[in-house]
């Protein structure tokens, strides 16, 4: 069954998907950690949108990964797939981590994903045009749950302007674990 929170209707607020949008908008180089549990078959959504994504409606439009306004790992405990445009690339990865890395460069078009353990390894990565600042967006149900990790020492996304810098950021990160 579902409870109803008796929030008043936002219109920055899902009203029909369970998504938390972050506030702040990417327009440089970003990486960020985010640390998921789910059950069975339920998974998570971590992805990145515009910030003009339709919140209304339970169609693909408000879904995140399921338009063109939107990119998403989907990720549960035995199943990984990357979602843009509601087009479905079923992602041939064992044992996922519980700890997926997003690194976006907004001005290069990349967006990279990385499973975060013991060590780092590139779970898919896409390269697009970006027409608008992004912004980091999480999907979950009652059986899932995301937070940001606190393991980089920020729990903020953390905007990188060097490559270099992302680099090291990276090494601090594998020698970390």
């Amino acid at each position: 069954y579902e409870i109803r929170l008796p929030y008043p209707d936002h219109p920055d607020r899902f009203d029909s998907w369970s998504m938390a949008l972050c506030r702040e908008s990417v327009t440089g180089r970003c990486y960020w950690e985010v640390e998921w549990v789910g059950d069975g078959g339920s998974g998570v959504d971590i992805g990145v949108t515009y910030k003009s994504i339709s919140r209304k409606g339970g169609g693909p439009e408000s879904a995140v990964g399921r338009n063109n306004q939107s990119w998403s790992l989907f990720c549960s405990p035995d199943y990984c797939s990357f979602w843009h445009n509601n087009i479905e690339t079923v992602l041939p990865v064992v044992n996922i981590s519980n700890t997926i890395g997003v690194y976006v460069d907004h001005s290069a078009g990349i967006l990279s994903f990385y499973s975060v353990s013991d060590t780092m390894s590139l779970i898919h990565r896409v390269q697009t045009t970006f027409t608008q600042p992004l912004c980091a967006v999480f999907g979950f149900d009652r059986q899932t749950a995301v937070k940001l990790s606190r393991r980089l020492n920020n729990p903020d996304v953390l905007h990188i302007l060097n490559p270099d810098i992302l680099q090291a950021l990276l090494l601090r990160r594998m020698m970390m674990s």
